[in-house]
């Protein structure tokens, strides 16, 4: 998001930044059929059929068997036995201005969620395919801007009389107006670029453009945040152009110099080299492509952006206090000092945070490739549809497996056995209860690649939102069943490793 007071900044992926809300515990044994030797499973191995991650789980998807190769066997082996317990989570970004994407959600139970749009505000259109909101922060700083234009059209225009504030709410307007311009600059670069933009919101102090995925290249991503400065730039120069007709003194005069002078400031202030501007992602291009390593742009543009932010909270204050505001009675001036101090606080704020966001984006986005569907797979074990649930936990437990999967005669892959469904299901009835009562159909969308990783995974698992979920191989086979718990502690785990 951009914090020059009317620009905004293209952001990646999904939207507001989101905390992860768990951690993951040591499930407790299998429960045993009566009569039959009891086979526990190491209490650090959590997801045990019978024992779901969290007793509210939803419906999983279903998650087969797989007869994998010896090497596969070995490195299942190995994960299973190994300890599960996730570190605490990370904490999570907090809220604030930004270009740094947002992680994944993490719901306990399902797979890292997409944070659901919360409507952004008032909808006012969609250009190009992509919504366009109005936050209710909108309507404090326009109501702001009528206010002070209108003090201002006072000094110049005083004949206006009332009708001053009905000019100065025409000029919020249209100087939001620019803001959209500057966003749509942003979408129409990221949509030529093949790169999902969620939503424009016009908000507190400017706008931003919620692109979901970053920019593949350094060139990429210096063109993509420089076209917002170059349309606030252009239109500056038109409404300049429009200025030369008018006469000063008259309200169009005041209407176009002040659009022209606000563009002009929204441009320079956001070529400032510091993250979560548009400077700081240009900043960011360059220092990726000179050393290959876009965390390297990020770390420089991001420590920028701090010193910006020192910066604007000590440099706006002082810049008052030496008069570069312009004069006035003391009563005035030390209101305008009071305001500018305030000022200062909000922006700095605002750009630190943003700064903060996009160095954890970075480490996020540094450690996602670690999420990799074949290395996260439990192994299964197949059982026939009429099968007693007791004996199949009993064939689970025998072969150190950690999910089970409905086959037919031939051995393909009908269901899963939900875990959920499992655990509610008294020990002394398992042995009549039938694991197909107790399944969920597989469908298309609950399928995974072995080969899937990191952000492709958690597409896949964004799009079908389950809790267990077929891995198969690239020729069909099944490999096994991938937990969205599992993903979900891998990805706490990784959070909390240091970039």
């Amino acid at each position: 998001m951009d914090v020059s007071g009317g620009s905004g900044q293209p952001r990646s992926d999904n939207a507001e930044p989101t905390r992860q809300t768990t951690g993951a515990e040591p499930a407790p044994p299998v429960p045993q059929t009566p009569g039959k030797p009891a086979t526990t499973a190491a209490p650090e191995e959590p997801g045990q059929p019978g024992q779901p991650e969290t007793a509210d789980a939803p419906d999983p998807a279903p998650a087969p068997h797989t007869d994998a190769t010896p090497e596969d066997r070995e490195d299942r082996e190995a994960r299973d036995d190994a300890p599960t317990d996730a570190p605490p989570a990370a904490p999570g970004a907090g809220d604030g201005p930004a270009p740094a994407p947002s992680p994944p959600r993490m719901t306990k139970g399902r797979p890292p969620q997409r944070p659901k749009e919360p409507g952004g505000g008032l909808l006012m259109g969609r250009p190009f395919g992509v919504p366009v909101y109005v936050a209710p922060s909108w309507f404090v700083v326009a109501a702001l801007i009528t206010w002070v234009f209108g003090g201002q059209l006072d000094r110049v225009l005083p004949e206006l009389g009332a009708a001053r504030y009905l000019v100065s709410l025409f000029f919020a307007i249209a100087f939001y107006a620019s803001v959209l311009i500057h966003e749509l600059a942003h979408t129409v670069a990221a949509i030529r670029f093949n790169l999902p933009v969620r939503r424009i919101q016009l908000q507190f102090f400017g706008g931003v453009s919620e692109i979901e995925k970053e920019a593949e290249t350094p060139g990429r991503e210096f063109v993509l945040a420089f076209v917002g400065p170059l349309l606030s730039l252009v239109l500056s120069g038109l409404f300049y152009l429009a200025m030369q007709p008018v006469e000063p003194g008259t309200v169009p005069g005041v209407l176009l110099a002040g659009l022209m002078v606000s563009n002009l400031i929204v441009a320079a202030f956001n070529l400032l080299p510091g993250l979560p501007l548009d400077g700081g992602r240009m900043l960011r291009a360059v220092v990726w492509k000179i050393t290959g390593k876009p965390m390297s742009g990020t770390v420089a543009a991001a420590w920028v952006g701090r010193a910006l932010a020192v910066s604007v909270l000590i440099g706006l204050p002082l810049l008052n206090h030496w008069g570069s505001f312009g004069g006035g009675t003391d009563d005035s001036s030390g209101m305008n000092a009071v305001t500018d101090a305030l000022l200062a606080a909000i922006l700095a704020a605002i750009i630190w945070t943003g700064a903060g966001n996009s160095l954890r984006m970075a480490r996020l986005r540094e450690h996602l490739p670690e999420l990799r569907a074949r290395t996260l797979t439990r192994r299964a074990v197949p059982v026939e549809t009429d099968t007693p649930l007791s004996e199949a936990l009993r064939r689970a437990n025998a072969a150190g497996a950690r999910a089970l999967v409905i086959v037919d005669a031939d051995g393909n892959p009908l269901s899963l056995v939900r875990e959920a469904a499992i655990v509610g299901v008294p020990e002394h009835r398992r042995p009549w209860v039938a694991v197909s009562g107790l399944a969920q159909d597989l469908t298309d969308g609950m399928r995974v690649s072995a080969e899937l990783a990191g952000e492709d995974l958690l597409d896949v698992l964004r799009a079908t939102p389950a809790t267990e979920y077929l891995v198969v191989e690239e020729t069909g086979e099944i490999y096994g069943v991938l937990s969205a718990a599992d993903v979900e502690r891998a990805f706490v785990r990784a959070m909390a490793r240091p970039a």
